[in-house]
């Protein structure tokens, strides 16, 4: 089954796309949240999403008001263990 997201003009099928997310480790002190390349790698569940940025493995949400991934690589780091993504 392919899921889609429609971010601007791409469709992603599958959820493996390189795309500019937030990332929360490069919020700014005053709130601003920072854009920068992560990969959407694949679907874990409802609203959670395995992405890559900078060599992490880390979870994401996707928020449709502004059609951005959130990127967590500060508190959701995947810690990979026999081949499964864990928390």
């Amino acid at each position: 089954m392919f899921y889609k997201h429609l971010i601007g003009d791409n469709i992603v099928r599958d959820y493996i796309v390189k795309c500019e997310c937030y990332i929360h480790s490069l919020k700014q002190p005053n709130g601003t949240n920072v854009l920068a390349e992560a990969t959407i790698i694949k679907k874990l569940g409802d609203n959670d999403y395995l992405a890559e940025y900078n060599g992490v493995k880390c979870h994401a949400i996707f928020n449709p008001f502004v059609c951005r991934y959130y990127v967590d690589d500060k508190y959701g780091v995947v810690k990979e263990s026999v081949g499964r993504e864990s928390r």
